[in-house]
């Protein structure tokens, strides 16, 4: 299956434009009607959860399934063990930043003597 692009430059053009648009409306809304309001505590409180819980589900997905056929693992020791380093680290530092590091330091050198 050949995919040719025949698109002309006017097209790819207005495809970008369109894309900026529907990338820019969710931001700009909820910007714009916070301005004139004051943010609720309770949003505010929920709020702080939101980056913990995107990192968590990203690390669980890759760390206990599979891709292809979303199956369960329980093999990747390393990438476990390296896990609940992370978690120590995050809890005692509190930094996303160091956490990731730590994260990224421990899995490579667990993976070479685990593997």
């Amino acid at each position: 299956m050949n995919a040719v692009n025949t698109w002309n430059s006017t097209q790819h053009f207005w495809l970008i434009i369109l894309g900026f648009i529907v990338a820019f409306i969710p931001r700009f809304f909820p910007l714009m009607l916070f301005t004139k309001r004051a943010i609720p505590e309770w949003f505010n409180e929920w709020m702080k959860f939101v980056p913990v819980s995107l990192f968590t589900a990203l690390v669980v997905k890759d760390i206990f399934i599979d891709s292809a056929s979303y199956a369960l693992l329980l093999d990747k020791y390393s990438e476990m063990l390296a896990a609940v380093i992370v978690i120590f680290v995050a809890y005692r530092t509190r930094s996303m930043a160091i956490s990731v590091i730590v994260g990224l330091i421990g899995v490579f050198i667990l993976s070479m003597f685990m593997a």
